[in-house]
This record gives structure tokens, sequence and C-alpha cells, in this order.
């Protein structure tokens, strides 16, 4: 059985990657006058810059040009059945190119008492054209992220053909600072070809589908203020396991930018059937420290 890690134990990992990630590209130089604030956005569930769910174009912390940029980062969501906790950390160069790794633990004792799930996820980001803010087009980027499910014994045993995959995304986003209400605004819409369930959580392909199938996923924010947005995103998934259906997710979410070392975001999320276990909504927190 796979025995989850305690959450403080999570915190203290996630703060040493962060301190790791800033070591690892010397002294990170990310210039407070840079970037506007926010515009390096929140980190998703799976480690690449975004929303909770859904990855955009722009890239992780503050690192402008011929800048290092590290952002570290922790999240967890309790559905009524589940549980998942998430971490990991990312480093920027030049707002140009975003690495990143991150660890998720699910923990399904409703199924399998003691039992968890648990995914390492690499990614890598190079934004390709357009800035989000001071071009006419929007900033669009390409991505692509290498998930390897640690766990793999309970996938296999309800179909799942392999224990890794990868997913590819082309992301566009766009801020528009004198939008809606003379708020600022974002939108967001990724294309991702996939072949994950849940994530990868419950491992790649499936008895009804083993192909990377292309699924689309949308954000939108409005800015209250310099320091808090509001907004909302959705998120298409695949269907490869007969066992059980998988569900589009949908997040209404609410964001804190108070500097740009700290960003903390909070959310309900709409994350329907998991494992044969409906209505699995519920609150989602996540904190992120760049440097």
């Amino acid at each position: 059985m796979t025995r989850s890690i305690p959450l403080g134990h999570r915190i203290c990992q996630c703060l040493a990657v962060l301190f790791i990630a800033v070591g690892l590209t010397g002294t990170a130089t990310a210039n407070p006058n840079g970037r506007i604030l926010a515009t390096g956005g929140a980190m998703t569930a799976e480690g690449a810059a975004g929303g909770g769910v859904v990855p955009w174009a722009m890239l992780a912390g503050y690192a402008d040009e011929n800048e290092w940029g590290g952002t570290a980062w922790l999240s967890g969501v309790e559905p009524k059945d589940f549980s998942l906790n998430a971490f990991g950390a990312a480093a920027t160069w030049s707002n140009r190119v975003e690495l990143s790794i991150s660890k998720q633990s699910f923990d399904i004792d409703a199924v399998i008492p003691g039992e968890s799930l648990e995914q390492s996820i690499v990614g890598v980001k190079t934004r390709l054209y357009g800035d989000l803010i001071y071009t006419r087009a929007p900033q669009i980027s390409l991505g692509l992220m290498y998930k390897q499910n640690d766990t793999f014994d309970v996938p296999a045993a309800v179909g799942a053909r392999d224990d890794s995959g990868v997913d590819v995304y082309l992301a566009a986003s766009k801020l528009w600072l004198d939008g809606l209400f003379h708020r600022s605004v974002f939108l967001n819409g990724t294309l991702r070809a996939t072949r994950a369930n849940q994530m990868g959580l419950m491992g790649f392909g499936g008895d009804l589908n083993d192909n990377h199938e292309l699924v689309a996923e949308v954000s939108a924010g409005l800015f209250i203020n310099r320091s808090w947005v509001v907004g909302a995103e959705y998120r298409q998934k695949p269907d490869n396991l007969s066992f059980a259906r998988e569900d589009d997710w949908q997040t209404a979410f609410v964001g804190w930018f108070p500097n740009k070392r700290v960003a903390v975001v909070a959310a309900w999320a709409g994350l329907g059937s998991i494992a044969g276990f409906d209505n699995q909504d519920s609150v989602y927190l996540s904190l992120q420290l760049s440097q």
C-alpha cells in the first residue's frame, strides 16, 4: 500500500523545492519593477503556470528578458470521497522557457482502504509568439508534460494501458488592462492532446480508447483591483475507461496576489464523477511562492 505524506511535510517539501529551484538558477533575478503583478498566473495541479486545472500561455513567476525566476507551490482539493495533494516548482528563463516538476498524491481510501495513487510530472513550456499585454495578438505558448504514474497496479486492474504518457498543449492568453467595467480582463484558450485518465492518476489509455484525444480548455478572469481576481475555468476530459465515466471539470475561483512573492487561490471545483463516485464537488486551495 502507498502511504500519504502528511500535509505539514508537504509544506516543508514545497519550501525546500523553492530554495532548490532558486539555487539552481543562481540568484533569482526577476526585476520587481518588470512584469505586472499577477501576470505569472497561479500554478495548475499538474505544475504548469495557469489556473487550477488549465495551463495558460503565460510563464511561471515574473522573470523578464534575460532574467531567471523561480516558483514553488502547494495545493489541495478534498472532494466528498477522495483527496488530492500536489506540490512542485518551476523555473523560468527570460520569459521564454518554463521548466517544472510536480508530485501528486490522490487518496482513494473510499475505494481501497489505506491506498493512494501517486504521479510525478515533468513539464516544459515555451512562449512562441506575442505578449500577454503589449501586442495586439495574444501570447501563444506550446507546452509538454511527461507524466509517470508511480502506483500503476490499481489503474492497470481497471483497464488502463500504460503507466506513463505525454500531454501536449497549445495555449493562447490575453490580458486587457482596460476591459469590462474599466477593469483588467483575462481570457485563455487551450487545446490539449492527451490520453491521461484523471490527469494520469488512473493511468493512460483504456479499453474504450487508447489514442491521444484533442480536448479544449478555457479560462476567464476579471480583476476587481490590482490584487484580487475572480474567474472560472472549464476543462474537457477524455473518457477512456469503461469501468467508470470521466466527467469534464469546471471551477469558479478567487485569486489574491498581495505582492510578487505570494499568491493564494481558492476555488469551487466541480469534478463530477470519479471512479464511479458521483458529485465529487469540492473546495480547492493553492499557495504559491515566487522568487
